[in-house]
């Protein structure tokens, strides 16, 4: 199954001064080769949101891709799917409820937007908003106005509902993004929901899976600043046998700890979207690649994880 499940990009510290101390000045270059490794490296999946970026940033992310990707040949861009996530505000109401995000999100990407999703569920809290937002995004692809629908941060009961009212409509629900990583296991190894996506054809996203950089080869180098080193003070202290054990895998693969943690998404049939702000992080995450972890990796990294006494936050928002 590994074999067949790409990786992809995730921008969400792009533009975001509270998790990861964004700076124009500081990373913005960086960004740009980060993002040009990546695509000459094969990467082909670019996901961001209308969300991303904080304060006065917001919205930096789609800016910053939207610029990358105008500095490459049509041949290149052509190769690339660039997905956007659009966060179902409030005030975001009713089937057009999402008419004039969707143009200011094409407008910060250049033009160039092949994918939208919901952001995530509002069934838990204002489960009368989100279908007419969802009839709105199918009248997008159903009108040509962008190629492809999905979700996030959906159950598999939401899910299947989801798929069926856009089903019945003629429009395909390409596919779901929820948090799975070794510290966000269960999407995988328990319930229903992998095992769903399956059924329904719909691709399985991962985000967050280095979780935050939990589960990378610089876990170990301090605590970084802010709310990201408050959640590295309460996890890794015991998190100590899983991270050994992908030290293990790790070596016996020639690889790096991050590629374990992307590839055991793989080998899950769930597509790996790690967040990559330096060249060496997208040099990294293809590397992962051209590599696979066996059954009985698969099936130790599984047992290690479902055992361990702590796990990221879930998202609020993830309905059933």
């Amino acid at each position: 199954m590994a074999q067949s499940v790409s990786i992809g990009v995730g921008t969400w510290a792009w533009g975001n001064q509270l998790l990861w101390g964004y700076r124009p000045d500081l990373h913005d270059i960086a960004l740009e080769a980060t993002f040009n490794r990546a695509v000459a490296l094969g990467l082909r999946f670019f996901d961001t949101a209308d969300s991303y970026g904080t304060g006065r940033f917001t919205g930096r992310s789609e800016q910053l891709l939207g610029g990358f990707l105008q500095t490459l040949s049509s041949q290149q861009r052509d190769h690339l799917c660039v997905a956007t996530k659009l966060a179902p505000f409030p005030w975001r109401l009713g089937r057009r409820g999402y008419e004039r995000a969707f143009k200011a999100s094409r407008q910060r990407l250049g033009g160039r937007l092949d994918r939208v999703q919901l952001h995530w569920s509002t069934a838990r809290y204002a489960p009368w908003q989100e279908w007419p937002l969802l009839e709105g995004l199918a009248d997008l692809v159903a009108a040509g106005e962008v190629k492809s629908l999905g979700v996030s941060n959906m159950g598999p009961r939401r899910l299947r509902q989801v798929q069926r009212r856009l089903a019945e409509r003629g429009v395909r629900l390409d596919s779901l993004q929820v948090q799975v990583s070794l510290l966000a296991p269960e999407a995988v190894t328990t319930g229903e929901l992998a095992a769903s996506c399956r059924e329904l054809g719909v691709d399985l996203i991962a985000y967050s899976p280095l979780a935050l950089g939990l589960l990378s080869d610089r876990a170990e180098e301090g605590s970084p600043k802010g709310p990201r080193g408050l959640l590295f003070r309460r996890l890794r202290p015991r998190i100590g046998p899983l991270l050994t054990l992908m030290r293990d895998i790790a070596a016996e693969h020639g690889a790096q700890v991050s590629e374990v943690a992307l590839n055991w998404c793989r080998a899950h049939g769930a597509m790996p979207i790690p967040g990559l702000r330096t060249p060496e992080q997208a040099e990294g995450a293809a590397a992962a690649l051209a590599w696979q972890l066996d059954e009985q990796e698969r099936l130790a990294l599984d047992r290690q994880a479902l055992a361990l006494p702590v796990r990221m936050p879930a998202n609020p928002f993830l309905s059933d």
